[in-house]
């Protein structure tokens, strides 16, 4: 499965900022929508060491269909620092990618996308590694401010950071805590709201993302449970 090596991972956090800051002029904040297939992805991680699980899910573009799915664990090779979790959880995610038999043509990310202190989370990262489209689609802001939607399905505010958009907050189900969307690469705001909202299906999250998440933990509780019997 194809993916671009745009950087080395063993970095420090100091090399790592610089990294994103290079990184962000490459990005592409335009693209239009309609995909015929969407990924979800999703790392899990396990509190007591450093093992992570990631697994990507491949959907039909309306997220109704599964078409793929894979997984893979790994254990932290970056430290946990907000604003640069792509640096800890991209290396597992792309063990997964490379066991996928359907290449997705866009990529939802649990995270963020220019949501982000400098302008440059997840989404935006491993939609530059993998060259897809991406979104991020997170449940927790992470910088910006914001008014709260309206409690309708659909309803929408901006999410800003000193006077520039970075992102919406949206409502993907009537009365349900709001999802934080934002672009990764080559995709509009408009675009990536339109994505998440065709793949929701009477939950919070986006369904091939809903499914990442419930594979991903299903693999944390039985590592957990096996480490339990083990003693």
């Amino acid at each position: 499965m194809h993916n671009r090596t745009l950087h080395r991972w063993d970095v420090s956090p100091k090399e790592a900022v610089a990294i994103q800051l290079t990184l962000r002029s490459q990005l592409c904040l335009h693209g239009t929508g309609s995909f015929a297939t969407v990924a979800g992805i999703d790392v899990a991680y396990d509190k007591h060491s450093r093992l992570m699980f990631a697994g990507v899910v491949v959907m039909s573009g309306d997220g109704c269909e599964l078409l793929d799915c894979a997984t893979a664990t790994a254990n932290a090779q970056f430290p946990y620092i907000p604003g640069l979790l792509s640096f800890r959880e991209i290396p597992p995610v792309i063990k997964a990618w490379d066991q996928l038999k359907t290449v997705p043509e866009c990529l939802i990310c649990d995270g963020h996308g220019l949501a982000h202190p400098r302008r440059f989370g997840l989404a935006c990262h491993l939609g530059l590694v993998l060259d897809l489209p991406s979104i991020g689609c997170a449940k927790s802001r992470l910088v910006g401010t914001h008014q709260e939607p309206r409690t309708r399905r659909g309803s929408v505010a901006p999410l800003l950071d000193q006077g520039e958009q970075i992102g919406m907050v949206l409502r993907t189900k009537d009365g349900v805590a709001p999802v934080f969307v934002s672009q990764g690469d080559r995709i509009s705001l408009d675009a990536a709201l339109q994505t998440v909202l065709a793949t929701c299906h009477g939950y919070r999250l986006p369904e091939p993302q809903r499914r990442a998440h419930l594979l991903v933990t299903k693999m944390r509780l039985a590592a957990k449970a096996g480490k339990d019997e083990g003693g």
